[in-house]
């Protein structure tokens, strides 16, 4: 398998980066300096806002803080394509939480913001982050202020739900990933508070048209209102930025791709575009050590759900047939485009933040006539996913395509509608209708979620709606005309944001629900689902707007232990290779590489699952100077690769370093960090470092 993945990982086509060290024997080197002893200074000089008048005090105080959430990188199933064979075999880039934390500094009032490089967001997540929260900070972060997103990447660890449809695919639940993913988001939201200080807040905005297509076109040309995204996606790229004494040091940024770029073939965690994206900013121009990050920038989700990043409408196509080319493509796309505006005047965040919330049960919901578009009152229906959501999305990958099932414009599935009018309740399919139900998961309790927590949330005269959907970018237009329109504001000035604080699968137009395409199939509660959210996004404003409270309805009950724990988890004891001890060279590098080479270098190991190493790093590419050893490269970085092959106890581990352009001639090594376990479960440390080779 490990030589399967060197013959398909790209190599090295982007700028280079250089890592601080952080372990007290390694010399610490800046990035920059290395840059330009590299004679590629340029890349560090991208300005961060240097040299721009200040604007005027906002009244909020603004803290940024980040933290690391990688999950198990070996033998984890992940979450998003619901292919069983997707298993960890090695990690490509750390998963990282970006937390901002706004303060106004009248009322005191705060907001934490969290952009979380995950496929999906849990309520089981929230809730124990909430748990932690309070133990130390008490009552300040709470459910009502607290706005937990994915990314959405198809490349990460999942098994964290306790609800079982989600869970199925990594076998169960995974507690080791769980408590990296909630340490890595209590952490980074922990170093926002601390960092917490006065800032100026604006908003800017740019269009991008070439990091997504509509892999739904045929439902979305039904909308009536399709006119109003000519192009079938949504070019909005939307910063809300923070600057200090007029440098920008931090940037949350919306725009509406999926996370697929990397394919259900891939078996190294990865967090993707935007996580390219963002490592990109962070680390290539901004240089930061992510021990003590001087600038963050978080890339979230805005309304993706009928938005591939495969532009040739094929999994791991477009613009090339690289996956990990496009990754990087699609990402600094992304890049490029938000930080070409952040220049800009944009529009200036005033001082004031207010929330306001609630649970809301999908199951049955009243959507009263203003929005349902017929004059009458419709209900929501428990969740049931249709023959289309099987089908899954076919431009994009994942789900079981030897079942031979067809989204509606590729002529849908009339054989299972058949089975179905037979099999379904007649209540179940004419709630649904026309979906062809073949999953009534909405019927057995703790199998989806159905009670959803929804924030509207101020921030001066900036406004962002959080809903668990997947909203297609039409639904993601119409909920924010109709709160721009509640609200009175700037149309500009309101962001909808899917995939927070629990998952809810997706959420269409009604229009694109009739068609019955993927996203159709998988809008679980029904026609109503889009117009049930209109209503609850209007309330939220309208109290917002008039200063009045809003009933914070009833949350779900604790779930807690409900999915059974997935084997194969942490080892019971690690074993070395036959012949071999812990971290030992079983194949050298050669002695000498050129600049667009790999580096590849085996070891002796042991199973990565028993020490995450969060906030540290399961590898290191070392730099002669003198008789010092600089780390230049770790396991975050884009050009490095960890692959790890298990055969019960013993475990084969491959670093690989793809040699950028750029990089500074000399002498380098490659050095792994291990842990192994003893029957009685103690961790013994161990290090394996290569022989020496030369870079020319």
């Amino acid at each position: 398998m490990i030589g399967s993945y060197l013959a398909q990982c790209s190599g090295a086509r982007c700028y280079r980066a250089v890592r601080p060290a952080e372990r007290g024997r390694y010399q610490v080197i800046g990035r920059r300096s290395f840059l330009a002893a590299s004679g590629v200074a340029a890349l560090g000089s991208v300005a961060l806002g240097a040299g721009r008048a200040s604007t005027s005090p906002s009244g909020l105080d603004v803290g940024r803080g980040i933290g690391d959430m990688t999950g198990e990188p070996l033998g984890a199933g992940m979450n998003g394509y619901a292919v069983l064979e997707q298993s960890t075999a090695g990690l490509h880039l750390r998963q990282r939480a970006r937390a901002f934390v706004f303060v106004d500094t009248i009322s005191g009032a705060r907001l934490a913001h969290v952009t979380c490089e995950v496929g999906l967001m849990f309520e089981s997540i929230f809730e124990e982050v909430l748990t932690r929260l309070s133990t130390r900070f008490g009552d300040l972060y709470h459910r009502g202020n607290v706005l937990l997103s994915a990314t959405h990447t198809h490349a990460a660890p999942g098994g964290t739900d306790f609800h079982l449809l989600v869970d199925i695919t990594t076998l169960g639940f995974r507690p080791i990933t769980f408590d990296a993913n909630v340490s890595g988001i209590v952490d980074a939201i922990s170093r926002a508070h601390a960092d917490v200080r006065r800032g100026q807040v604006r908003v800017t905005t740019g269009s991008l048209y070439d990091a997504g297509v509509n892999r739904s076109p045929v439902a979305f040309d039904r909308n009536p209102d399709k006119d109003r995204l000519p192009t079938r996606i949504d070019p909005r790229s939307v910063n809300l930025q923070l600057e200090r004494d007029g440098e920008l040091v931090g940037v949350i940024n919306w725009f509406a791709t999926h996370g697929t770029s990397m394919t259900a073939a891939n078996l190294l965690v990865s967090s993707d575009n935007k996580g390219y994206a963002a490592w990109h900013w962070e680390r290539e121009v901004a240089g930061v050590d992510y021990s003590n990050p001087s600038f963050v920038a978080a890339f979230c989700q805005s309304t993706p759900g009928d938005i591939s990043p495969n532009l040739d409408k094929k999994p791991g196509t477009g613009p090339t047939t690289d996956e990990f080319e496009n990754t990087r493509i699609i990402g600094m796309r992304q890049f490029d485009t938000a930080r070409g505006h952040t220049d800009d005047a944009g529009a200036s965040v005033d001082s004031g933040i207010d929330v306001r919330w609630t649970y809301a049960d999908f199951s049955a919901i009243t959507v009263r006539p203003e929005f349902t578009g017929d004059g009458r009152t419709h209900t929501t229906s428990p969740a049931a996913l249709g023959a289309a959501f099987a089908a899954s999305s076919q431009e994009d990958g994942g789900g079981l395509p030897e079942l031979g099932l067809a989204e509606g414009e590729r002529g849908g599935n009339p054989a299972l509608a058949a089975l179905s009018s037979v099999l379904m309740p007649q209540w179940l399919r004419d709630a649904h209708a026309p979906k062809d139900v073949v999953l009534p998961v909405g019927l057995i309790p703790g199998i989806v979620q159905q009670v959803f927590l929804f924030h509207l949330a101020r921030i001066g005269t900036f406004y962002l709606f959080t809903c668990p959907f997947e909203p297609t970018v039409m639904a993601g237009s119409r909920l924010r005309t109709a709160l721009a329109d509640t609200l009175g504001a700037d149309r500009e000035l309101v962001v909808v944001q899917g995939y927070t604080n629990g998952y809810g699968h997706y959420v269409t137009t009604g229009e694109e629900y009739d068609q019955q395409d993927y996203e159709g199939g998988a809008t679980a509660f029904g026609r109503w689902q889009l117009p049930a959210t209109l209503q609850i996004a209007v309330d939220l404003a309208s109290a917002l707007r008039d200063g009045l409270p809003v009933s914070a309805g009833t949350k779900d009950r604790d779930l807690t232990g409900i999915v059974p724990t997935s084997p194969g988890r942490a080892p019971i004891v690690d074993i070395a290779a036959p012949g071999t001890m812990f971290g030992q060279v079983v194949t050298q590098p050669a002695p000498s590489y050129t600049v667009g080479q790999r580096v590849s270098v085996r070891f002796s190991g042991a199973n990565p699952n028993s020490n995450l190493r969060r906030d540290d790093t399961y590898l290191a590419v070392e730099y002669a100077q003198g008789t010092e050893w600089l780390r230049v490269y770790d396991d975050g970085d884009w050009f490095t690769k960890i692959l790890f092959e298990n055969v019960g106890p013993i475990t084969t581990t491959t670093v690989v370093w793809d040699i950028p352009p750029g990089q500074r001639p000399g002498r380098y090594r490659i050095v792994y960090f291990g842990d192994s376990r003893a029957l009685n479960g103690h961790l013994t440390p161990f290090v394996g470092t290569s022989a020496e080779f030369e870079v020319s």
